[in-house]
C-alpha cells in the first residue's frame, strides 16, 4: 500500500472519528439541547458511516468488496445531504412537514436501491470497474443516468442550505454569527470538494469528499463550545414576522405594496407577491373588491373595518415606518375583532334590548336621554296594555308573552326613525319624541291606540283583542329632571285608565 493511499486512509477515518465524536456528543446532551439536535445526530451519524465505508473501500483488495463497500457508502452520503438540508431549515424556522422530509429523502432512497442492483440495470454506473492502469482498489468508473440525477439533487441540497444561511447572515446578531460560520462551512467544503472531484481535478479512482469532512466537523465543535449551538439558538426576523398572528402589510413612501406576512395572506388569500410594487389602493380593491375603507396617513391611528363578503371585522393600526429601502413607508397591522366584535355585540344585546320583544330596555332608554342636548325640548309617551293580567290569568304567560310582542309589531308598523321605542317594564312601554310637541305627542299616541285595537292577535286559544292606554308629557332638558318628566306621563296615564282605558291622555298642568 503506497504512502498516498495511507494518506487518503486516515484522512477518511479522522472525518468518521471526528463525526462520530460529534454523534456521540450531541447524543448524551440532547437533553439540554433544543429538538434540533435530533437532526443533528442523524446528520452526523450518517456522514461517520459514509466517511468509514469510503476508508474501508480503500483497503479492498477485489471489485466485489469494493462494490460492496460503495453501496455502504451511500447509505450514509445520500441520506446525509438531505438531511443537512433538513437541518438547517430547521434551524432556521422553517416548518418540516412529514411530507417535506418523505420528499426530500425519496431519492437517496432510490440511489441507496440503484447502486445496491447496479449490476442488474447499469442505470447508476454504466461502468464500474478495477482501474486497469492503477490497480485495486482505484475504480474506473462511467457514470449513468441516475448518477447524474443523484449528483444534481445532493449539490441542489447543500447548495439551497448554504444560500439559505446566507441569505439570515444580516438577520442574525453578531453573537450568534459563529454557528452560521459553522453552518455554512459545513456545507460549503463538501460541495466544493465534489465540484472539484466531478470536475477531474482529484486524484483519479477516489472520492476526495470522506477526507475534507474532519474540517467542517472541526468547526462544529467550535460553534458547539463558542456560541452554545443546539443551546441557544437566534430567532431570525424573518421567522418572527411570519410567524405574528397579526396580519402586517408594509408599503413603501409612495404607498405601494413591499412586504406581508403569512397571516395576512390567510387573512387575504387573494394576496400575491405579483403584487409587489402596486399602488395599495389598487392592491386592497382588487383583493376585497371594496374601495379603501380607511385612511393612510402616516400617523399613528387605529380603525375597524367590516369585509362584508367574508363576514369578518378587522382592527387595522397605521403607523410611520422609517428606512424602509432607505426611505419611510407605512406599517399596516391587521387583528382579526370578529369575535370580539360578535361577543360585543352579544353583551349589548343582553344589556340594552329587551329579551322577549327585541327593543331597547329600560337601561337603554335612560342612557339615550342622555345624549340629548341642554334644554332640548321632547315630548314622552308612557303606554300601558289595558287588562294585561287578565289575559295571563286565563290564557297563560305564553299567551302573555305573545300579546307583549304583538303590541310592540304593531306599534313599530306605526313609527319612523327617530322615534325612540322602548320596553319601560312588565306591559309598559315608553315612547320619546325629540322635537315634537305635546298635540303632536297626542296625535301619534291616538294613532298607536286605534292600530292595536284594530290588529287583535290570533293565537291557538283563539283570538286577544288588545288595547292600550298612553299618557302624554311634554318637557326640556335642564328645566326639569326626567323622573319628574316621567313622573307627569304616568299620572296621565293613570288618568286614561281611570277613565276607561283604550284612551290617551296629556297632562296639563
Amino acid at each position: 500500500m503506497n504512502s498516498q493511499l495511507t494518506a487518503f486512509i486516515t484522512l477518511g477515518c479522522t472525518s468518521g472519528v471526528l463525526n462520530l465524536y460529534l454523534c456521540l456528543y450531541v447524543f448524551l446532551q440532547r437533553f439540554n439541547y433544543t429538538k434540533i439536535a435530533h437532526l443533528f445526530i442523524s446528520y452526523t451519524a450518517l456522514i461517520s458511516i459514509y466517511c468509514f465505508a469510503s476508508a474501508f473501500g480503500l483497503i479492498a483488495a477485489t471489485l466485489g468488496a469494493i462494490k460492496f463497500w460503495t453501496a455502504i457508502q451511500y447509505a450514509g452520503m445520500a441520506t446525509s445531504t438531505p438531511l443537512g438540508l433538513l437541518f438547517i431549515m430547521r434551524y432556521l424556522g422553517f416548518q418540516l412537514t412529514r411530507k417535506k422530509v418523505i420528499a426530500l429523502l425519496s431519492i437517496p432512497f432510490i440511489s441507496l436501491i440503484m447502486v445496491a442492483t447496479n449490476d442488474m440495470h447499469h442505470f447508476h454506473y454504466r461502468v464500474f470497474e478495477i482501474d486497469p492502469v492503477l490497480g485495486s482498489p482505484y475504480i474506473h468508473q462511467e457514470i449513468g443516468v441516475w448518477y447524474i440525477i443523484h449528483g444534481i439533487f445532493t449539490f441542489g441540497c447543500m447548495f439551497v442550505a448554504f444560500l439559505l444561511i446566507v441569505k439570515q447572515w444580516k438577520e442574525t446578531s453578531k453573537a450568534y454569527r459563529k454557528q452560521l460560520i459553522a453552518l455554512m462551512c459545513g456545507q460549503l467544503i463538501p460541495m466544493v470538494t465534489a465540484f472539484i472531484y466531478l470536475l477531474g481535478l482529484t486524484p483519479q479512482g477516489v472520492d476526495p469528499v470522506p477526507m475534507v469532512l474532519w474540517a467542517s466537523s472541526l468547526l462544529y465543535l467550535w460553534s458547539i463550545s463558542s456560541s452554545r449551538l443546539f443551546s441557544v439558538m437566534p430567532i431570525t426576523k424573518d421567522v418572527i414576522f411570519h410567524n405574528i398572528n397579526d396580519g402586517v402589510i408594509v408599503l413603501d413612501e409612495s404607498s405601494r405594496l413591499i412586504e406581508f406576512n403569512q397571516s395576512c395572506n390567510q387573512m387575504f388569500p387573494q394576496l400575491s407577491r405579483s403584487m409587489f410594487g402596486m399602488d395599495f389602493a389598487q392592491v386592497w380593491l382588487q383583493v376585497t373588491g371594496q374601495f379603501m375603507p380607511f385612511n393612510l396617513e402616516a400617523i399613528e391611528n387605529t380603525q375597524e373595518i367590516e369585509l362584508n363578503h367574508i363576514n369578518r371585522t378587522y382592527q387595522v393600526r397605521i403607523s410611520a415606518l422609517q428606512h424602509v429601502n432607505h426611505g419611510n413607508g407605512l406599517l399596516l397591522i391587521f387583528t382579526d375583532f370578529t369575535e370580539v366584535k360578535k361577543l360585543q355585540h352579544m353583551l349589548e344585546q343582553q344589556a340594552y334590548y329587551d329579551e322577549l320583544t327585541q327593543i331597547y330596555n329600560r337601561r337603554a332608554f335612560f342612557k339615550h336621554l342622555e345624549t340629548y342636548e341642554e334644554a332640548s325640548g321632547f315630548t314622552v309617551v308612557l303606554m300601558d296594555i289595558d287588562h294585561f293580567k287578565h289575559v295571563n290569568d286565563t290564557y297563560g304567560h305564553a299567551t302573555g308573552d305573545q300579546l307583549l310582542v304583538h303590541v310592540v309589531k304593531a306599534c313599530q308598523s306605526e313609527l319612523k326613525n327617530g322615534q325612540f321605542f322602548a320596553r319601560y317594564g312588565g306591559e309598559e312601554f315608553v315612547l320619546t319624541l325629540k322635537g315634537y310637541t305635546l298635540a303632536e305627542g297626542e296625535k301619534l299616541a291616538n294613532q298607536l291606540c286605534r292600530s292595536i285595537e284594530t290588529s287583535p292577535l290570533m293565537t291557538i286559544v283563539g283570538t286577544i283583542r288588545a288595547t292600550i292606554s298612553c299618557g302624554v308629557a311634554e318637557g326640556k332638558i335642564g328645566e326639569e329632571s326626567l323622573y319628574q318628566l316621567l313622573n307627569k306621563a304616568d299620572k296621565a296615564l293613570y288618568a286614561a285608565k281611570e277613565a276607561g282605558r283604550n284612551r290617551v291622555h296629556v297632562y296639563r298642568e
